[in-house]
């Protein structure tokens, strides 16, 4: 534990940060994770829906720096390459 005021303060700021960022972390999953389910179902209207959603939400953890930029533009890429093969069939 620290002794150091300042430390002590970081402690519980680090503390919030992480809380916040696991809870736009497990949204995040679960946007994707319904994409897919509307996906594999074969439901294009709604998985068109969820792509913008999880476009959307991928985006803006981006900017809040919860996740990396490139890594949100990299799952961005690969949902929409999935919903393009899934709109040809």
């Amino acid at each position: 534990m620290a002794n150091i005021k300042s430390a002590k303060k970081r402690i519980g700021v680090i503390a919030k940060k992480t809380a916040r960022n696991k809870r736009i972390k497990d949204h995040l999953k679960a946007v994707i994770k319904n994409f897919e389910k509307a996906l594999s179902v074969g439901d294009l209207v709604t998985a068109k829906e969820k792509l913008s959603l999880a476009e959307k939400k991928l985006k803006k953890a981006a900017a809040k720096n919860t996740i990396h930029a490139n890594a949100a533009s990299r799952k961005v890429s690969r949902l929409t390459k999935r919903f393009n093969a899934a709109n040809v069939k």
